[in-house]
């Protein structure tokens, strides 16, 4: 009975493993796909994904907190709710920069933030209006930002996500042919084991009714 139940798990694990990879895989591909499609039909936009906004750090400003290269991961705030030594990723122009809040202050009125990279002598030249800030940090993957560049273009999801996907599907429509295949030829095997047993008896009882009369003929 116990190697039977490891058996058996041993046929459901490669099943597991390909839930836990589809199930990992999943949310991925829907993020990369969401902001794909949100960079295209809204260009002048920072792309996200349910309020959470990813970036690559190109350069070294934010050492030794943020390094060049890696990746940072972003949520929308409400600017009035940030503070002096938050992080925050903000638009000036076409880019995008993640430094730390510095000082609160205003321009023409409103309000404002005076910025500056941890690893820069002095704040930023200009004030960061409200309207510019994309997110806050929330925490930073290293030298993942190349790769999940690299992973929001069409081909990058083909190969990380398209490719392994495709393969678990095939993987498992190949193991579930097997299976079927090695059943039936239990299966099989089961019936003519049991067919043999049925002839062997029926062989045994022939004899002994065959030896029956032979006794019974004799004492006549």
């Amino acid at each position: 009975m116990e190697k039977k139940t490891k058996n058996s798990f041993g046929r459901r694990l490669p099943s597991i493993i390909g839930i836990i990879i589809c199930v990992l895989l999943a949310p991925i591909l829907a993020m990369n796909l969401t902001i794909v499609i949100k960079s295209y039909t809204n260009p002048d936009r920072v792309p996200d994904f349910f309020g959470v906004k990813p970036f690559v750090v190109v350069t070294g400003s934010m050492e030794p907190a943020i390094f060049g290269g890696d990746l940072v991961v972003t949520k929308t705030v409400d600017p009035a709710a940030l503070n002096v030594k938050d992080i925050i990723a903000f638009k000036d122009g076409t880019a995008v920069i993640t430094h730390r809040i510095m000082e609160l202050t205003e321009v023409g009125g409103e309000p404002a933030f005076i910025t500056q990279g941890d690893a820069n002598a002095s704040p930023d030249e200009k004030p960061v209006l409200y309207s510019q800030v994309e997110g806050i940090f929330v925490f930073r993957v290293a030298r993942l930002g190349h790769l999940a560049m690299f992973m929001q273009t069409p081909v990058g999801m083909i190969v990380f996500v398209g490719i392994p996907l495709c393969g678990f599907i095939l993987y498992d429509i190949i193991r579930r042919r097997l299976s079927e295949k090695k059943e039936k030829s239990e299966e099989r095997f089961t019936d003519l084991e049991a067919q043999a047993e049925i002839e062997r008896l029926r062989a045994a009882l022939a004899a002994k009714e065959e030896i029956a009369g032979q006794a019974r003929n004799g004492n006549r």
